[in-house]
């Protein structure tokens, strides 16, 4: 494949930051060599000026270097200069960020306040009513010419006060004009966004910044390499804000953020940061920091001469073609290996924590939905009887103890793999540099009782090198994922998330394998893996919520509604439910869940069934009930256990 046709970084060898233009917000530069800027966004009420401020105090002392605040209509916009007076007068001068959707009039009132105003081109001058019609190139340049007339008026104002514009595309709010002609895609997100460049271009403005949110993170990955590879062709090079929007609350927030984030990052794309989770702002905070951390390196770093052309298309995901070995590869979903090493006396209570209940008074195994396909042993406990879906892997000299015991399967290192001859299936751990071996790696090859175990902890990078190697050469050998730690688990989520997750959403993978030496929490631990996989969405094991920070526009508690969402309906494995605290991170937000519960006014709660209204302004106090009865009307409830 052309490097240039499927560029979208400086390269895909090495880190290396990719250049971008800089602009100057409220006097703390974002782009260029600058650092990685982490911003959050307020969920008080814009007319609440005390507690909008106290808010911002916290986000700003947490580490927030960009505040961003919503003004859906005039009167919040005008506001934002009180707001912006009282936190000066407290010695406040974080720059201000607007947050503006279906209102021009709001967004140009903001832009003569504050130091950065933020627009998605689906809904500010642009209708959005998921209607389907076809559309000619000649209507397409009249509705362009609309578009221009009503979006001019914010550039010159811009332009005049040096106010910065985020152009943030959304993939679920993207306008119909633009879905009738591209598609609910990448594509769409792209050019939704460079349409609206065009326009401010010919005002001669570039104080740009540029998004493409998703809460699907394979979504957002492929619209962000696809914008860069765009504005390198059209020679453009604004500043980037990432996010992945609607990543919902607690681990698997944390995780879907640092996945589509930290992917980026790694691929030298991003000048700014926002993690968005259904919480407090500040908490936002500190999982951004983790995330950053592993970038802030000097960009001039040793170039790594071993250059590997990118056989893979980086804008449309597709899995890489292995062979399947036991339940490893193929057409099999990811698997998971739970690390139990730390356990000397294996016993059902330690199996119950990674899914597998005894019940003792019947005789049978209840396996849920969390249970992993192999364990790691380093002891063989032989007065425990397993249940027989469940294998085991363990060192090849505790194997070889233990032939007999076909449920066993040994992992070799490179040296007991060269000397050893085995015809059994059988797992090796290498590492991204073996890929040079080229005897080993055909002998690997050649051997059709071969499973790879790849550590994963170096640079994403160098793993995606020896995927290429492997698709290069046609090799089919499954690789299952490895990342060992001794950090808190905090930390460890957004490393496995970024350098595990990372490269299964790049489609190479084909199982996951988590070491973590800093705590004995193996339940937890196991529940990462499959929360990873779920967010890759490789291996869906449950329901999946999408549900949007809240802000000043939210029409209930977002947090609290969540929660008894999830309550109820978290044993609806596959099902995506999305909960939406108002109509603008409504319908549209939504992007591709399955039933959407929307804030519709106060107290007040609409249903959807994709995009479509089944139920509007339903009292709050029955609305959960009516979203149980809408899942069961369209035939997808199940009652649970």
């Amino acid at each position: 494949m052309s490097d240039n046709k499927f560029k979208y970084c400086e390269s895909t060898n090495f880190y290396k930051r990719l250049e971008t233009r800089v602009v100057n917000i409220g006097g703390v530069p974002l782009g260029g060599s600058n650092p990685l800027r982490i911003q959050s966004m307020t969920t008080t009420d814009t007319m609440n000026t005390v507690d909008t401020v106290n808010q911002s105090i916290r986000m700003i002392k947490a580490g927030c270097e960009y505040v961003r605040i919503t003004a859906p209509n005039i009167k919040q916009a005008h506001n934002l200069s009180k707001i912006k007076k009282d936190l000066a007068s407290k010695g406040f001068k974080t720059p201000l960020i607007a947050d503006i959707h279906f209102t021009p009039k709001a967004a140009e009132i903001a832009a003569e306040i504050v130091s950065k105003v933020r627009i998605n081109p689906g809904n500010y001058a642009d209708r959005k009513r998921f209607q389907k019609f076809e559309i000619n190139d000649n209507e397409y340049n009249i509705e362009l010419e609309r578009i221009h007339e009503k979006f001019s008026p914010l550039v010159k104002i811009c332009k005049e006060n040096g106010t910065v514009m985020r152009i943030g595309t959304n993939h679920g709010s993207l306008s119909d004009r633009i879905m009738n002609k591209y598609g609910d895609t990448p594509l769409g997100m792209v050019e939704s966004a460079l349409e609206y460049i065009r326009i401010c271009e010919d005002h001669n403005y570039k104080d740009i910044v540029l998004s493409m949110k998703s809460s699907n993170p394979i979504v957002m990955v492929n619209a962000y390499r696809l914008l860069v590879h765009h504005m390198m062709k059209n020679k453009m090079n604004y500043p980037l804000h990432l996010g992945v929007t609607e990543a919902g609350d607690g681990m698997e927030g944390r995780i879907k953020s640092s996945l589509g984030i930290g992917l980026l990052l790694e691929d030298g794309i991003g000048d700014t940061i926002r993690v968005s989770l259904t919480e407090e702002p500040e908490f936002e905070i500190p999982v951004a920091k983790n995330i950053i951390k592993r970038y802030e390196v000097n960009n001039n770093n040793k170039i790594d001469n071993d250059i590997i052309e990118n056989p893979v298309n980086p804008f449309d995901y597709s899995k890489r073609e292995s062979s399947p070995q036991i339940n490893i590869g193929g057409d099999n979903v990811p698997i998971v290996i739970s690390d139990l090493s730390m356990i000397n006396n294996l016993d059902y209570k330690n199996l119950s924590d990674i899914g597998y209940s005894y019940m003792k008074n019947i005789d049978k195994w209840i396996v849920s939905d969390l249970a992993p396909d192999f364990i790691y042993l380093e002891n063989i406990n032989k007065n425990i009887d397993l249940p027989l879906q469940l294998k085991i892997i363990c060192p090849y000299k505790i194997w070889k103890e233990n032939k007999k015991n076909t449920s066993l399967y040994p992992i070799l290192n490179v040296s007991q793999f060269t000397i050893e001859n085995t015809n059994s299936k059988k797992f090796i751990n290498l590492n991204s540099d073996d890929i040079n071996n080229k005897d080993l790696i055909n002998k690997i090859n050649n051997d059709n009782n071969t499973i790879i175990i790849l550590d994963c902890n170096d640079k994403v990078y160098r793993q995606r090198k020896f995927f290429f190697r492997l698709v290069n050469k046609c090799f089919k050998v499954p690789v299952v994922l490895s990342m060992s730690s001794m950090v808190s688990f905090d930390n460890n989520l957004i490393a496995s998330s970024i350098g595990v997750g990372g490269i299964i959403l790049d489609g190479f993978g084909d199982g996951i394998f988590l070491k973590n030496e800093f705590t004995k929490d193996i339940k937890k631990i196991n529940e990462l893996s499959f929360n990873i996989l779920q967010a890759t969405r490789t291996r869906i094991s449950k329901t999946e919520f999408i549900s949007c920070p809240s802000c000043g526009r939210t029409q209930f508690d977002l947090q609290e509604t969540t929660e008894k969402v999830r309550k109820k309906t978290s044993h609806l494995k596959g099902l995506k439910i999305a909960v939406m605290g108002c109509i603008v991170n409504g319908p549209g937000e939504m992007a591709d869940a399955d039933y959407g519960y929307v804030g519709t006014g106060r107290n007040k709660i609409s249903l959807y069934k994709g995009h479509s209204l089944i139920k509007n302004h339903i009292d709050s106090k029955n609305s959960i009930e009516e979203l149980i009865n809408l899942i069961k009307d369209n035939n997808d409830w199940v009652e649970p256990n």
